[in-house]
């Protein structure tokens, strides 16, 4: 079970969009990063393609290492812990001990 999941808000806790905040995007976990809504932008050259026709300069999100973002419960950026509860496994927030899913 991962800490971050997709769809999480997260805040960024090091580098240069440091206190920067938003939804996990992608969880890539063999890589163990994290793509940031707004976070990490970068330009990418891009030739056209069927997909993109002009081609040219896009600005997207990279990735960024999981060790790099909290968690965000209730505004307050958390460490996140596991629980069993109900014989289920569950992410509890360690600030506050609230079950988060």
């Amino acid at each position: 079970m991962q800490k971050i999941k997709k769809g999480d808000l997260v805040k960024v806790i090091t580098g240069k969009d440091k206190d920067k905040s938003g939804k996990v995007i992608a969880v890539n976990t063999k890589n163990s990063t994290v793509l940031v809504e707004g976070c990490n932008m970068i330009t990418k050259h891009t030739k056209p393609s069927a997909a993109n026709q002009a081609g040219g300069i896009i600005h997207q999100e990279g990735p960024i290492h999981v060790s790099n973002v909290m968690l965000m419960v209730d505004g307050k950026a958390t460490r996140v812990g596991f629980e069993v509860k109900d014989g289920k496994k569950v992410r509890v927030a360690k600030a506050t001990g609230k079950v988060i899913d």
